[in-house]
């Protein structure tokens, strides 16, 4: 199938009302993953309480969803409800209890694109080239957004914006309320990076072989950083204490100066990285296949030295961290879950490949052939 390597890609203060707004704060009750990198743009869900590796062995499967094609698309959960899209061409939201649907929407293609959950709107991406903004709670269309080719990337929203890349070669940043195009910046290359966005700054990979730091104000360009060998930069950056970390078609793992773009350290693995690192408590956790077969890495976030190395196949969707626990869904038929601290092995379960795990209220939840997961205790 085209593009199927990059589709398995394609991440705690005062309480706030739970209607339908975006939810950025930790309470003992409330746990959100609201896009794909969460928030932070690291993968990492620092409000997970219920979920830790000393209890992490007792997950079981609480439901699953059946949807009419494969899932690369990572879940969003907010408000007790996963959104997740699907290469039958939904978007879905279901109940985080039960599995049941809520509603679905049919886009014109496949929808790998991770949602991103703000403010009552859910805006992905699909195959059809659109980026969509749809109601959260109804699913009815408030606009879409036609680009010049198929949308893979998955939305960042914030400060009013939606940020994505597209196949045609541009990042996008649109009006979330209206849609209206704000800038577009070429790379020159398809875009199936996921953007991270921090500090006014739009870190985001191309085609192109470069990784680019965009101003997320106006899409100039800040700095570029060129991986060379004709690397496509499928992978997408988390960005963590004034470092861009991310991967590369050519096997290079790259921590870059967010402010510069300078090479503060890479590290070269066997093959092609797909995988989005997630970053948390100075480690950067990756799926890097080493020459000796092993396939999930911690790296010291400062020197990018390797603290552990786990085999679960060739991992090409991202990692997500909560609470001392990372979880792999790997294509070698299992979803993983390992301690964060030593790569030890604390569960595992039937049903890996597909999308992106996410953590959020005690749940794990993971898209696996063509159906949605619940894991709980």
């Amino acid at each position: 199938m085209k593009h199927n390597r990059i589709l398995a890609v394609i991440v705690c203060a005062s309480f706030v009302s739970l209607a339908w707004g975006q939810q950025s704060t930790c309470t003992a009750y409330y746990t959100p993953w609201t896009e794909f990198h969460s928030i932070n743009m690291e993968r990492w869900n620092p409000c997970e309480h219920a979920l830790n590796a000393n209890n992490v062995g007792g997950l079981r499967m609480k439901w699953s969803y059946t949807t009419g094609s494969g899932v690369f698309s990572s879940p969003a959960v907010v408000n007790g409800v996963v959104y997740v899209g699907s290469q039958d061409n939904n978007v879905y939201a279901l109940d985080v209890s039960t599995g049941a649907k809520l509603w679905s929407y049919a886009t014109g293609g496949g929808v790998n694109s991770s949602p991103a959950v703000t403010n009552g709107v859910v805006n992905v991406g699909s195959e059809d080239g659109n980026v969509y903004a749809l109601n959260a709670r109804t699913g009815a269309k408030l606009w879409s957004y036609a680009t010049g080719g198929g949308v893979y990337s998955s939305p960042v929203v914030t400060n009013g914006i939606v940020y994505v890349g597209s196949e045609d070669g541009n990042v996008y940043a649109l009006n979330a309320r209206t849609g209206a195009k704000l800038w577009s910046y070429a790379t020159g290359g398809g875009v199936y990076s996921s953007p991270a966005v921090t500090n006014g700054v739009v870190f985001v990979g191309s085609d192109a072989s470069y990784v680019y730091a965009l101003n997320a104000s106006t899409g100039a360009l800040l700095w570029s950083y060129a991986v060379g060998d004709f690397a496509r930069v499928v992978s997408s950056p988390a960005v963590a204490n004034g470092v861009v970390y991310i991967g590369s078609h050519a096997g290079n793992f790259l921590a870059l100066n967010a402010s510069t773009g300078a090479l503060q350290w890479s590290n070269r693995f066997a093959e092609s990285l797909y995988s989005s690192p997630a970053v948390a408590n100075g480690t950067v956790y990756m799926g890097c296949p080493t020459f000796s077969g092993l396939d999930v890495c911690a790296m010291a976030a400062s020197s990018g030295r390797v603290i552990w190395n786990y085999a679960a196949g060739d991992i090409e969707s991202s990692l997500a961290v909560a609470n001392g626990v990372v979880y792999v869904n790997s294509p070698d038929g299992n979803v993983y879950a390992l301690d964060a601290g030593s790569g030890a092995e604390l569960w595992s379960n039937p049903g890996g490949g597909g999308s992106s795990p996410v953590v959020a209220n005690g749940l794990v939840y993971v898209g696996s052939g063509s159906s949605v997961y619940a894991f709980g205790l």
